[in-house]
């Protein structure tokens, strides 16, 4: 069974040994290895860290509140950590998607404390600014994460301990941001981090709900207008979740482009449609005779970032890209790398290590060939033949997928494998 925790004391120890390629009296946590090895790559100096960047001018931080849907999750927040932050000195943060505070909530002397540290609302907290902390590791990780006393990389933040866990859109699995939970060490509890996780959850699944109220109100106002429609076409929300469906086989989702707007547009799954707003989401129109002549050509997978990562098909049509999940730039990955195809056996290896796990991966695939229509093929799983495919990496290796476990990425990355 893996080690959770080391002994406190010898936290200070370890630190000074790997930062300092000594031999640690016990190696530090996986977690917290692959992070300080990320942070040195970066630059950062352990005892000073780096001038921390300007935050958010006011204006941004408002806009950025307002775009969000974690601001009207504040509440449940609050009630389900505000045991702890009015009792026991603790800061509650919740940041966006690169890790800018959008949110604080705490006692004053907790925030003057994190105001020393640049730890104030707009702030970046990402771990290539400052280091390994709970909100930029939780981020890169894209797990809940305790770091504690000097596991963090920058010896100033050693007073502190904190656990974080990432918020999820459930609708798509997009990052929404990080709900993080910090105070003095001498209040430490194990018990922090698995309330923060539920938290967390309980807060995806207020979504969750929010979301199918709203597909209903959709609904509502669309099945009425389907009903006077010829030809095939459906009503989708803002992220292409199906409310009413004519003409065609129900469907639970349409894959729709990163940047949605009314006239023609090319899907990859359906062909050409023409998308006209609806309140709080799209009609979509299927163009019967021009689906012939929608077949992909040319496919981009771009790694290049840290965390965002995105698909673009071309074809005849036009063109559509779309962000892609974690697992989903795995499979595209090993997929773009193997243009003769893998079986689900291979795929369960190259993402899992275990050949067996075909149920998963085969789940995974069919999701994505929804999504990617023709561009993707089966028996074996590869791109079809017809498609030109352009995989575009980092310029390190150690940046491909950083957060991910995958053998066949940690082969890429040349890199130990993740404990």
């Amino acid at each position: 069974m893996k080690r959770a925790t080391i002994d406190e004391s010898l936290l200070p120890a370890v630190r000074e040994a790997c930062l300092g390629d000594g031999a640690p009296p016990v190696p530090p946590r996986p977690v917290i290895g692959r992070s300080w090895h990320r942070v040195r790559r970066h630059g950062l100096d352990p005892d000073t860290g780096r001038p921390a960047p300007p935050p958010l001018p006011v204006e941004e931080v408002e806009h950025r509140r307002h775009a969000s849907p974690l601001g009207g999750l504040l509440p449940q927040l609050r009630e389900g950590l505000g045991a702890i932050v009015d009792v026991e000195r603790h800061l509650m943060a919740v940041t966006d998607a690169e890790g800018r505070v959008l949110w604080r909530d705490g006692s004053r002397g907790v925030l003057r404390s994190a105001d020393r540290l640049d730890f104030t609302v707009g702030a970046s907290w990402r771990e290539e600014l400052v280091g390994t902390n709970g909100i930029g590791t939780s981020l890169v990780e894209r797990r809940p994460v305790q770091v504690h006393s000097a596991e963090h990389f920058v010896r100033t933040h050693h007073t502190w301990t904190c656990a974080a866990a990432p918020l999820h859109d459930p609708r798509d699995g997009r990052l929404l941001g990080v709900l993080n939970l910090s105070g003095p060490v001498p209040a430490f509890n194990p018990a922090t981090l698995p309330l923060v996780t539920a938290v967390a959850k309980v807060a995806e699944a207020e979504l969750r709900a929010r979301h199918w109220q709203s597909v209903d109100r959709l609904r509502a106002v669309a099945a009425p207008m389907l009903s006077r429609l010829g030809g095939r076409a459906l009503a989708v929300d803002r992220e292409g979740w199906a409310a009413a469906v004519t003409g065609m086989a129900p469907v639970g989702r349409v894959a729709l482009p990163k940047s949605v707007q009314a006239g023609r547009v090319w899907l990859p799954s359906m062909g050409l449609c023409s998308l006209e707003p609806l309140p709080d989401g799209w009609l979509v129109r299927v163009e019967e005779a021009a689906r012939p002549e929608t077949s992909a050509h040319r496919v981009v997978l771009d790694l290049r970032r840290p965390r965002d990562w995105t698909v673009t098909v071309a074809g005849p049509a036009g063109e559509w890209s779309r962000e892609l999940s974690p697992r989903h730039a795995e499979l595209l990955y090993v997929l773009a790398r193997h243009p003769a195809g893998r079986s689900a056996a291979e795929l369960a290896a190259d993402l899992f290590g275990d050949p067996t796990r075909t149920v998963t991966v085969r789940a995974e695939m069919s999701r994505m060939r929804r999504t990617l229509g023709g561009v993707l093929g089966h028996r074996p799983y590869r791109f079809a033949d017809s498609v030109d495919v352009r995989l575009l990496t980092p310029a390190v290796a150690e940046d491909l997928l950083p957060a991910s476990s995958a053998p066949a990425v940690l082969a890429a990355r040349g890199g130990p494998p993740a404990g």
